[in-house]
């Protein structure tokens, strides 16, 4: 019989049960999609396209990427009336801020998005 990582979770202590459930729960919070930031915003990918001078449905492509540059993120926040710091945190450190993206972040030919 096959163990379920359900019944793994079931089987341990109550306070590691509800420590489990409650580290899941801010990651799920913590995990924000692209479209859940242009939707927050009450802003459709029609209204953000002209705005990264792109079509629509290269809107939609970009909301589905797993991978993306930094200025094309710095653009697409920008849009939706945004601002991208760059923030690095160290369990033994004060968050040190590495850059801000408004002035600094590069398009992949390495010059500045803001060129």
């Amino acid at each position: 019989m096959n163990t379920t990582l359900r019944d793994k979770i079931k089987s341990l202590p109550t306070n590691r049960q509800e420590k489990i459930a409650y580290l899941t729960k801010e990651l799920v919070e913590e995990e924000m999609t692209l479209r859940d930031l242009r939707k927050r915003r009450n802003l459709t990918q029609a209204e953000i396209a002209p705005l990264l001078g792109i079509k629509q449905e290269n809107v939609s492509r970009l909301e589905r990427r797993n991978n993306i540059h930094l200025s094309t993120l710095k653009d697409y926040i920008h849009a939706v009336g945004g601002k991208l710091h760059l923030i690095v945190e160290f369990p033994d450190q004060e968050p040190i801020r590495l850059l801000d993206c408004e002035d600094e972040c590069e398009s992949p030919s390495g010059t500045s998005s803001n060129s």
